[in-house]
């Protein structure tokens, strides 16, 4: 294939070939991605949806479309099987795809990027570039759906490897887990019921603490619309009253100390200021004193006295 067509000493070639070797030599069981024989430079690939949650059990095709400049410029996906996380046929936005070049690091590869793309299927879209927010029950659907058949994309030699990777994972795959949507029913009205102030402290707390995406470069994110400062100021409220209240009783009775405290030194300090007005006072006294002596002025003055 890539020894006909395409030249071996091309860096891109060279690095695709070599990304294409140890996935071969090593292969992964949460995905499989091969490329077109008569264009490496696209591969198709399909992943497993993460365990425990709402994905698992699903697999999800998808393409990759690597640039000429490959690795130094980053690659391009998009999502064939409908998931309710991301748009189909859609260029998805992370700061590992072509939508943020700036971003883009040459020591990742496409097991990195499919690697980021399963940690991020079960987190919050936040209104980001081509994303979904389904509920659960409707993705739990879409992932028993998704194991039926392979989607339906491009021409024959296409389908043919999307079929056969699809074959591949399925064989692999664990089965859907089957819950009642009444345990559904009650999750969603839970979560829509919830306090939304403590629900936004939550969530900044999962996100900097989820075991799954912290596993990925910190730099591979999903790119959102910029928030306006100040967006939320009553989380932040709640943030820094946990701050103050946190501790047992003897800190907060030392909090309300405080005040007495600073009242106190401000008196203490008055009285250590007129003390060393009045020593200044005697002081310079004194020294007059002592030049008056040593004067004649002061010897007449100190006679007649």
């Amino acid at each position: 294939m890539a020894d006909e067509k395409y030249n071996r000493k091309n860096p891109s070639v060279k690095r695709i070939l070599q990304e294409l070797k140890e996935m071969q030599n090593d292969p992964c069981d949460d995905f499989m991605s091969l490329p077109l024989e008569e264009n490496i430079f696209e591969w198709q690939f399909a992943i497993r949806g993460p365990s425990e949650t709402e994905f698992e059990g699903g697999i999800y095709h998808g393409r990759i479309q690597l640039p000429s400049e490959y690795p130094f410029k980053p690659p391009s996906f998009m999502l064939l099987t409908p998931n309710g996380r991301f748009e189909t046929q859609t260029k998805i936005c992370l700061s590992i795809s072509n939508h943020h070049p700036e971003h883009w690091q040459p020591s990742w590869s496409v097991r990195t990027a499919l690697t980021a793309l399963i940690a991020f299927m079960p987190t919050n879209p936040n209104g980001a570039l081509g994303s979904l927010d389904y509920k659960k029950e409707e993705r739990r659907v879409l992932a028993l759906k998704s194991r039926e058949a392979a989607p339906k994309f491009g021409n024959p030699e296409r389908q043919k490897l999307i079929d056969e990777i699809h074959e591949c994972m399925l064989s692999k795959a664990p089965p859907v887990p089957e819950l009642g949507s009444a345990q559904d029913a009650e999750e969603d009205s839970t979560v829509e019921e919830a306090d939304p102030q403590l629900t936004a402290v939550q969530a900044e707390t999962e996100e900097v603490h989820n075991p799954v995406v912290d596993n990925i470069d910190d730099r591979i994110v999903e790119q959102q619309d910029d928030a306006p400062l100040n967006a939320n100021p009553v989380s932040e409220r709640i943030v820094v009253a946990r701050q103050v209240t946190t501790g047992g009783p003897s800190e907060q009775h030392q909090l309300l100390q405080r005040p007495a405290t600073r009242v106190q030194r401000s008196a203490d300090d008055r009285l250590f200021t007129l003390a060393a007005v009045g020593l200044t006072i005697a002081i310079a006294y004194l020294l007059v004193k002592k030049f008056l002596k040593a004067s004649e002025f002061g010897t007449v003055f100190m006679d007649g006295s």
